[in-house]
């Protein structure tokens, strides 16, 4: 699309990480790439951040987002797993935030209200809408489905009242990529 601009959504996990590349140009979307980042549950904690890391470095490199979104942690019955959540999520901001990618948060119910229109949809609905917002997409898993999710989102908000390239582009004091 001409003039498109290129979001990535995640879905940050401690063993799957989703990833979803949107293109948006107007009100128009397009579906680029999904998938999932994961990190080997035998490895030390440092290690699975380290695979994360250098995962989504990997999909950054090849897809060349302008925008990134970031869902925001929501707290577990376990505070030990909260924790390792939330180290992941900062694995998540981090790894764009290092490349002067600006990166939104969002709660889990401003993605489901943007993409289904009800802030607490089930992930079947959501997975649904991703499909009927994004024609002929091929979800990989629901990781990356659920980071496609925190893309249109992150479209949806972006574009309220504005172009969503203008804004972006503006940030960058240049043009929009294709």
């Amino acid at each position: 699309m001409a003039d498109s601009v290129r979001l990535i959504g995640l879905d940050p996990g401690l063993r799957n990480t989703g990833w979803g590349i949107i293109d948006a140009s107007g009100n128009r979307l397009r579906h680029v790439a999904n998938g999932t980042v994961r990190s080997d549950e035998k490895d030390t904690l440092a290690q699975r951040l380290a695979q994360i890391f250098a995962g989504l470095n990997d999909v950054l490199d090849t897809w060349g987002p302008h925008s990134a979104a970031v869902e925001e942690t929501f707290v577990n019955k376990n505070p030990t797993s909260t924790l390792k959540l939330g180290q992941a999520r900062g694995i998540a901001m981090l790894a764009p935030a290092l490349r002067g990618i600006p990166v939104a948060e969002y709660t889990p119910n401003q993605v489901k209200k943007s993409v289904v229109g009800v802030g607490h949809a089930g992930k079947d609905q959501i997975h649904m809408m991703v499909g009927v917002l994004l024609p002929g997409v091929e979800v990989t898993g629901p990781d990356a489905a659920d980071a496609l999710a925190v893309a249109l989102c992150h479209a949806h908000l972006v574009q309220t009242g504005s172009n969503i390239s203008s804004r972006v582009v503006s940030a960058f004091g240049g043009t929009a990529r294709t």
